[in-house]
């Protein structure tokens, strides 16, 4: 478990872009303080609340050390510590009033109650100070984790009614919020007004529109929103094709995987391998052993290097169908384009010549492993794994590293334990 200073070092570090003022509430002790020296020492400004105030002047001479700051007395300090009870709204009320008075609205609300955060938010919509698009972002998403969701609409009108000029960032956050828990109506309302209003959807707003809809709508309704986004003349980006390629995987619609994949298009090469190594898993899953080879010789003529993925992936068919010559060169083009093997490759040779039954022959195949001695590792993309599975070598493998896991473990001391267990299981026999 995290402690409080590993957790103050996560939440300090998500906060960039220059100097930022943070409201955090029971900054007195644990996890608050923590995060508010934190805070200082990478030279932003704390708003701090608590109900001691002896506590609260110890520990602003402290923050005055964390700080950049040359001046170290109270009454030059950037940071700004209350007496308030965040449990009484006459005090809460008094807190926004007093950092809109200031001009110390706060960027940021950790640690905090969303009661104090929407009285802030209320006092400088309703006062002369433009709130910061972080406290926007920090209250909406806030929100959204408590499914408030009238809240994040209310916010938006109150936005629109005072007509500031980051209203379409503000928009771009609310489909997002609703995106992420899945409220689809509500971001597609969100969406047609935004459009409405004249607003440009940029390609970060339209790729994690389609991005939620595969997440959470049927396939239709992800193909109806891949069709708004084309339209739009918008490419779609890697999280996309990522999320549409699973969508139709958990379907498992491979046709229509390959579909979408060559609309997409094939040669783009800012995704990289990412788009042939689709189209091939969508031939491998299926034992589509000539149509495997023949797109993977047509991604070798349009210029693509194949990676560990591409290798492993046609591994995995290879060994599931025991075509161990296509493994064998499948093998010597790993060592000819320099692509180290991983654990899942070493499991496609293994558990290929184990089935068989030939376990004697297996140095054969080892030998062209360049890395035998060495840690084991999986770099083989996700996807692949979900699609075609674990072989039992992995299986055991990861069975093994997890029992002892202080052992120094090599693949070439993977593979030994794993075929004495195999020797002894094919040496019992039972009687009836």
């Amino acid at each position: 478990m995290p402690t409080m200073a590993t957790n103050a070092m996560a939440a300090a570090a998500a906060v960039t872009g220059g100097q930022r003022t943070v409201l955090i509430t029971g900054v007195s002790r644990g996890l608050g303080r923590a995060l508010a020296l934190e805070m200082a020492k990478r030279g932003h400004c704390v708003v701090g609340c608590s109900r001691s105030q002896d506590k609260l002047d110890s520990l602003l001479s402290h923050l005055n050390d964390s700080s950049s700051s040359s001046s170290s007395s109270s009454s030059n300090s950037p940071h700004l510590l209350f007496n308030v009870d965040v449990r009484l709204n006459s005090s809460v009320e008094e807190l926004a009033k007093g950092l809109v008075e200031k001009k110390r609205v706060p960027d940021i609300i950790e640690n905090g109650q969303l009661q104090e955060a929407q009285m802030l938010w209320d006092e400088c919509v309703n006062s002369s100070v433009v709130p910061s698009i972080q406290l926007l972002s920090s209250l909406m998403v806030t929100y959204a984790k408590k499914r408030h969701f009238d809240r994040i609409s209310g916010i938006l009108t109150q936005i629109r009614n005072r007509n500031f000029s980051w209203l379409p960032v503000a928009y771009s956050l609310a489909i997002s919020c609703f995106g992420v828990e899945g409220q689809l109506h509500l971001m597609e309302c969100t969406l047609s007004e935004m459009v409405s209003m004249g607003f440009k959807v940029d390609s970060r707003t339209a790729n994690a529109y389609v991005i939620y809809y595969s997440a959470f709508g049927s396939l239709a309704e992800m193909e109806a929103a891949y069709g708004r986004l084309k339209k739009t003349r918008i490419l779609l980006e890697e999280g996309g094709i990522r999320a549409m390629s699973y969508a139709y995987m958990r379907e498992n619609k491979f046709y229509k995987l390959g579909e979408f994949l060559r609309d997409v298009g094939l040669g783009r090469r800012t995704v990289g391998n990412l788009m042939w190594n689709l189209l091939l898993l969508s031939y491998a899953v299926n034992f589509k052993m000539k149509s495997l080879q023949r797109e993977f010789l047509t991604m070798l003529d349009a210029g693509f290097r194949p990676d560990i993925t591409t290798f492993n992936l046609r591994a995995l068919a290879f060994s599931k169908m025991n075509l161990f010559w296509d493994l064998h060169l499948s093998l010597e083009h790993m060592r000819h384009e320099n692509v180290i093997p991983d654990l899942v490759t070493y499991g496609c040779v293994v558990d290929a010549y184990l089935d068989k039954r030939l376990g004697r022959n297996l140095d054969f195949a080892l030998n062209k492993m360049i890395n035998l001695d060495e840690c084991p590792s999986i770099m083989t993309e996700p996807f692949v794994l979900e699609v075609m599975g674990k072989g039992e070598f992995h299986l055991s493998s990861e069975a093994f590293m997890e029992f002892n896991k202080q052992k120094n473990w090599t693949y070439r001391k993977l593979i030994g334990i794993y075929v004495k267990k195999r020797r002894r299981s094919n040496q019992i026999f039972w009687n009836y």
